[in-house]
């Protein structure tokens, strides 16, 4: 009986000592979105470009994300976060799992978000169509998450020059047709993806728009293993490879709703919309950091140095905290050490700054917003105007800054403006002081950058003064934002990628977070194909 109550007083004794281990915290994290492009080569591969976000709610740091690939026979082409860093990548590969390791530049920890791109070329994607005679064509599925859940899913796969809307066979109907630099792209979106769940999309077209494709296998390389010890196992991966492509395709269906007025985007966005030159853009959201007190302009010549104000020099608490939007934080992840501008990561940010304003305007009418938002503009001006003495209308100028710039005729409009009262700025309007200490080397008053103060008040300023001013200050910034202006606007529009024999993508992440060119995909780019494997993180 001793024995028998000693081994129960030690069995509970194991149990309690087993409860009080401490467990290790699982990782909890989801998708904030997958967004996947593809690109179909002449040679019959693929460029493939991922853009994820993904957030880390709880448990230990995420030092790496693993991508799925169609199929072993890739070539990593390179793969960026949203602040421009270049990620280290290995291909992770084994067996019939295919991935990409994507070491992040930081260790993820809990509560933050990090978003990167990821681009790689796949070799061998198109097949012959043995369900549409003349046919070939792919099948793919984005990469799945057994941990995570998937809040955005979209898909775009951009078809050969030359494929038009009716000759395209899909899979599954579609959400949307684009274009992408004059060829057509399929458009698909899923959202609030559980864990482990899969979507199969894919397109055929005509086999004369590529001059590569893996032809259909003859009747006895599909079935002469029948008649062999192995038949059962060729039967098996045959389905694998196979089945697939062996699905009706779909005449598609256009679903995308009209939804009117995209209302809501800030002055910066709506200069892309309002077609301005990037350099205008750039040049709109440097006034937007001078209005924000995050940047000071040390010199202009021969190109712009800008100093980073105290606050706003840890990148990442500033990502974190919302004070700046999303462009203003790339902008100031172009700024290098020495004050001056990178021309490449300038660009990426006008290039991110168009694609995300084209994600904002899907399923929205292009003309009647940008008749609206040239209506905001106009009121602007109207409460410029309509302002009773010089300080209001210097403030309302001040308010409506942005969007006043949107105005071609801004300089004309600022002299009728302020033609008949003076201009009245505040100390902390820095935009004011670079404009007027650029052109007045020896200013009677410069409010004190590192310190902002109200003490003292500047002296007022002729109103066409201050029109020939400023606006001569908006065209030196458009000018000499950068030192190399081609080598900015090569960054923004690539030249074409001549062709390679090579597996080497011909479109790379473009160092920036998403880098659909001309993203009339709304930044939805494309993923993986037939075989493709699952994500993970660790």
């Amino acid at each position: 009986m001793k024995s028998r109550y000693l081994l129960i007083v030690f069995a509970a004794i194991s149990v309690v000592m087993w409860l009080a281990v401490p467990v290790t915290a699982q990782r909890q994290y989801y998708l904030d979105h997958e967004w996947a492009k593809i690109w179909i080569n002449q040679d019959g591969s693929i460029d493939l470009l991922y853009d994820i976000s993904l957030t880390l709610d709880s448990g230990p740091d995420i030092n790496f994300v693993n991508v799925g690939q169609p199929q072993g026979d890739f070539t990593i082409g390179g793969a960026f976060d949203q602040y421009g860093h270049v990620l280290v990548t290995s291909d992770e590969s084994s067996g019939g799992d295919y991935k990409v390791r994507v070491n992040l530049f930081s260790p993820l920890e809990v509560g933050q978000t990090v978003r990167f791109n990821l681009t790689t070329n796949v070799a061998r994607m198109i097949y012959e169509d043995e369900t549409n005679p003349g046919y070939v064509g792919m099948q793919f599925i984005p990469t799945w998450w057994q941990e995570a859940s998937v809040l955005d899913l979209r898909v775009s796969i951009v078809v050969p020059s030359g494929v038009t809307t009716e000759m395209v066979r899909t899979v599954v109907d579609w959400n949307n047709t684009l274009t992408d630099d004059g060829r057509l792209a399929v458009y698909w979106e899923r959202s609030n993806l559980v864990p482990d769940q899969r979507y199969t999309f894919g397109v055929a077209f005509p086999k004369e728009y590529v001059e590569s494709y893996v032809a259909a296998p003859t009747f006895w390389q599909k079935y002469g293993l029948w008649f062999g010890v192995l038949g059962v196992l060729a039967v098996a991966v045959v389905g694998v490879v196979y089945i697939g492509r062996k699905r009706p395709y779909l005449i598609p269906k256009v679903s995308m709703e009209t939804l009117g007025i995209r209302r809501g985007l800030t002055a910066v966005e709506a200069s892309y919309l309002l077609d301005m030159k990037p350099t205008m853009i750039v040049t709109e959201i440097l006034y937007s950091l001078l209005q924000r007190r995050a940047v000071w302009v040390e010199s202009t010549e021969p190109s712009l140095k800008l100093k980073i104000m105290e606050p706003f020099q840890n990148r990442s608490d500033i990502a974190q905290d919302g004070q700046l939007r999303y462009y203003e934080i790339d902008a100031l992840d172009a700024i290098r050490e020495d004050g001056t501008l990178d021309e490449e990561k300038l660009a990426h940010t006008v290039v991110f700054l168009r694609q995300t304003v084209e994600e904002k305007m899907r399923g929205y009418r292009r003309q009647d917003t940008i008749d609206y938002y040239k209506s905001v503009v106009t009121k602007a001006w109207e409460q410029v105007n309509q302002a009773g003495t010089p300080e209001l209308a210097s403030n309302a100028y001040d308010e409506q800054l942005l969007w006043l710039f949107l105005d071609p005729d801004y300089q004309a409009r600022t002299k009728t403006a302020f033609r008949d009262r003076a201009f009245e700025p505040s100390p902390l309007w820095l935009w004011y002081w670079y404009g007027y200490h650029h052109y007045h080397p020896h200013p009677t008053y410069r409010t004190n950058v590192e310190v902002p103060t109200q003490a003292g008040k500047p002296p007022t300023i002729p109103g066409a003064d201050f029109a020939n001013n400023i606006a001569s200050a908006v065209e030196k910034t458009s000018n000499n934002f950068v030192i190399s202006v081609e080598k900015f606007a090569n960054a923004i529009v690539p030249a074409a990628a001549a062709s390679k024999a090579s597996h080497e993508p011909a479109r790379h992440g473009a160092k920036c977070v998403c880098a659909c060119a001309a993203c009339a995909c709304a930044c939805a780019c494309v993923s993986c194909a037939c075989a493709c494997a699952g994500g993970g993180v660790g």
